[in-house]
């Protein structure tokens, strides 16, 4: 995902010299190729993530584009009063990027494995939030990103994620994706778990089971009239991710879906309320938790069955 990240910022910057990377002393071996291309586009703040994010609201409103990258732990939780007052409170725009969600640093413990960063931006007033399936989504996230003003979090893993796009994909923040359509369950997935969803679906439907597959990309805003229509006719839901149920994707749809007086079976797959204490590879830690490929599809089987 970085890649598609570094990938369409030097698009940006070669059109738009208002474009700024701003980092905490992170991204090494990812970046040099905007700093040699873009050396006063570029601004290492040192390992100072909250005077990072106030820096960036004063570019803001001196008519800058900053986009600021640090680790998912210090960019949504030790600068979290600074992106919320400083940038929050007066919409600006100023677009943030957490590398590492999820499992992604799960050899680092628990302090570096943040399962609460979706359910923490969802939160501020003003804040787009965007968990991108892989890098060519990610790159064409990064330039719908540029066509608004609104402070924006996207959500990247740090590596090791699987492609699902050959080509850079036309997205709108807040549309749903539809990979399948199938009738009465569907699995609403984000970010790096839409591969093993997209790989399932494919499997299943081999087996004459047919499931509706629904990425969302944006977590908010959701064009809720569009989740709607594809939920059409659906009896179950079975919400996807590698996040805490609390106030994340599974939280999203169950506030839509009551909303709208949904009358249906919502299930939801990710983290239940506790701090992951085991430490290990990304691929290790899913199997741990119960969100790898194989206990996805236990999951999605059962439901299609009672």
């Amino acid at each position: 995902m970085r890649k598609g990240f570094v990938k369409a910022l030097i698009e940006l910057a070669q059109k738009d010299k208002d474009v700024l990377l701003l980092t905490g002393d992170l991204g090494f071996n990812a970046f040099e190729p905007f700093i040699q291309k873009f050396p006063r586009q570029y601004i290492n703040c040192g390992v100072a993530e909250q005077h990072m994010v106030g820096l960036a609201a004063g570019l803001a409103l001196s008519g800058k584009k900053p986009y600021v990258y640090s680790i998912v732990p210090f960019l949504a939780f030790r600068a979290l009063e600074q992106v919320r007052a400083d940038v929050c409170y007066q919409n600006l725009n100023v677009k943030f990027f957490g590398v590492g969600g999820g499992f992604s640093y799960g050899s680092l413990g628990c302090t570096h494995v943040v399962m609460e960063d979706l359910a923490v931006m969802r939160t501020l007033p003003n804040m787009q939030v965007i968990s991108p399936a892989d890098g060519m989504e990610t790159e064409a996230f990064v330039h719908a990103m540029h066509e608004n003003k609104n402070p924006t979090y996207l959500r990247l893993a740090n590596a090791g994620e699987h492609s699902i796009y050959q080509a850079k994909p036309d997205v709108t923040i807040g549309d749903p994706v539809v990979y399948h359509r199938g009738e009465k369950l569907a699995v609403i997935v984000t970010g790096i778990q839409t591969n093993f969803c997209v790989q399932i679906a494919k499997e299943l439907k081999e087996q004459n089971v047919n499931i509706t597959l629904i990425g969302m990309p944006t977590l908010k805003p959701i064009h809720e009239d569009l989740l709607l229509k594809e939920l059409n006719g659906i009896e179950k839901i079975l919400t996807v991710e590698e996040h805490s149920v609390i106030g994340g994707l599974g939280a999203a749809i169950a506030e839509i879906v009551t909303k709208h007086g949904w009358q249906g079976k919502l299930e939801r797959m990710g983290i239940y309320d506790a701090f992951p204490t085991q430490v290990g590879t990304p691929d290790y830690l899913r199997t741990a938790y119960g969100l790898d490929k194989e206990s996805i599809k236990k999951a999605i089987v059962k439901l299609t069955q009672n």
